[in-house]
């Protein structure tokens, strides 16, 4: 006798049947089912109260303290009125008695629930419809399923939950109400009744649709601003690594000019020096060398910064000698600028040279920008001990025939960074004329004196080596 053994193919695995046998209408239920039960059933009753309003707007802030803050209560008070008016189209019914009552009472109930726990006022709102229904049967009113209190009870509750929730969560409950009514009215058709479920429906899916607009021009609004303010940031971050790009190459020229000076130098002194002692030329050399692998490593370092297609200025970076020009050219724009120079003029650093005219000729830039028509002074304040720089301007003059320009304050920025490399101190604001001012200290070390130096190698002078 023979016996024949049929096997499955060992490839296929359970699930994979499982997954093959669900068609897409079942996993379009399930997908259904898993969205009801997120937005509708998962902590239907959770404790969700209803926040006070934001009392900054434009209305609100015109309010006093005190009235502000009762006017953070004006939602709560709204959920209340209308609660109050559904009750009395509830209990509006001709035969008065203890059910007329009830169904008011139980038409205001889920309206007042909305202010605590949105998701459960509206199952309570569903349960509450075929209850009032029930104890006004034999009420003239022959609507159904929707009476007159359950029908305003129920849009006002979707509309207060739709409000407080998404407009995903409105799509549910307008179909499960959908589904309730023609639910009802497929159950209880009779002539002697009038379905009103079309009214419900078409009426609620107006104000939902109402709501969802809503809902989407305020995210939108929240969205843009929150791109703006994330734009406006990187603007503000791209024009400082400008700024600081800018001050980096300038600082690149500057020390790299000088470090070649001294490799120059120390290359050249010993020839200046007759029969000059081995250990001096040994000295020159080392300093020599040493200043040749600072300035490749300067190089290195600094030298990154600059872009492929930069090129450097053919022209000397410009100094506080060259502030006259600079005046000029404003003058020439329009700004009527005068210069005020104190203390005793002397050569400064090339790094606070270059700062400090730039300085001066953005916070002039400023002036034509956002105070056309206005007066400026420049005051250069040569102390002990570092530099003190004051650029001030007048209000607009209400004849001037151009507004001023909006701008980022980016060359604040700017500015800020150039005093904080030199470890200086600046301010900036706006004065009691309705003028600005801009007030920049840079500190500056007092070097000590070089002592003279000779060619005869003695250092005395007098070239005879004695």
């Amino acid at each position: 006798m023979t016996e024949t053994t049929t096997q499955m193919p060992t490839n296929t695995q359970p699930g994979d049947r499982e997954g093959r046998a669900r068609s897409p209408e079942f996993r379009m239920a399930a997908d259904a089912w898993r969205g009801l039960r997120r937005e509708l059933l998962d902590d239907a009753f959770a404790y969700d109260p209803l926040p006070r309003m934001r009392v900054d707007g434009r209305l609100t802030r015109r309010l006093s303290p005190r009235l502000r803050r009762y006017a953070a209560w004006i939602p709560h008070g709204a959920v209340v009125g209308v609660g109050l008016l559904v009750m009395g189209i509830g209990a509006s019914s001709p035969q008065d008695g203890f059910f007329t009552q009830l169904s008011g009472l139980l038409a205001l109930v889920p309206v007042l629930l909305t202010l605590l726990r949105p998701i459960g006022a509206f199952w309570v709102s569903m349960a509450a419809t075929p209850l009032t229904a029930w104890m006004t049967w034999n009420d003239h009113w022959a609507d159904w399923p929707w009476r007159p209190g359950s029908f305003a009870c129920h849009l006002a509750v979707l509309v207060i939950v739709a409000l407080r929730t998404s407009p995903r969560t409105a799509a549910w409950m307008w179909g499960l109400t959908g589904a309730y009514g023609i639910g009802a009215v497929a159950l209880f058709s009779d002539d002697h009744y009038s379905f009103d479920t079309a009214p419900m429906l078409i009426v609620s899916a107006l104000a939902l649709l109402i709501v969802a607009v809503r809902h989407i021009r305020r995210t939108a609004e929240r969205e843009v601003t929150a791109q703006q303010t994330v734009t406006e940031h990187e603007r503000s971050r791209r024009t400082l690594l400008e700024e600081r790009t800018t001050i980096a190459r300038e600082l690149h020229d500057v020390v790299a000019h000088h470090m070649s000076v001294v490799c120059i130098q120390a290359e050249a002194a010993p020839y200046r020096v007759e029969n000059p002692p081995e250990e001096l030329a040994r000295a020159f050399a080392t300093i020599r060398e040493n200043a040749v692998a600072a300035l490749t490593e300067l190089r290195r370092v600094l030298g990154v910064v600059r872009a492929e297609d930069y090129e450097a200025p053919d022209a000397p970076q410009p100094t506080l000698g060259d502030l006259d020009g600079l005046l000029a050219n404003v003058r020439e724009a329009g700004l009527s600028v005068d210069k005020v120079l104190t203390g005793a003029v002397r050569e400064l650093p090339p790094g606070v040279e270059l700062s400090a005219y730039r300085i001066v000729q953005e916070a002039l830039s400023n002036t034509l920008r956002h105070a056309p028509g206005a007066d400026a002074r420049v005051e250069v304040s040569y102390v002990l001990g570092g530099l003190g720089l004051r650029i001030v301007n007048g209000p607009v003059p209400a004849t001037s025939l151009v507004k001023p320009s909006p701008g980022a304050g980016h060359g604040i920025t700017g500015m800020r960074e150039r005093v904080s490399m030199l470890d200086g101190e600046m301010t900036a604001g706006a004065v009691e004329d309705g003028g600005y001012e801009v007030a920049v200290y840079l500190p500056v070390p007092l070097v000590p004196p070089v002592p003279p130096t000779s060619e005869d190698g003695d250092g005395d002078g007098d070239g005879d080596g004695s």
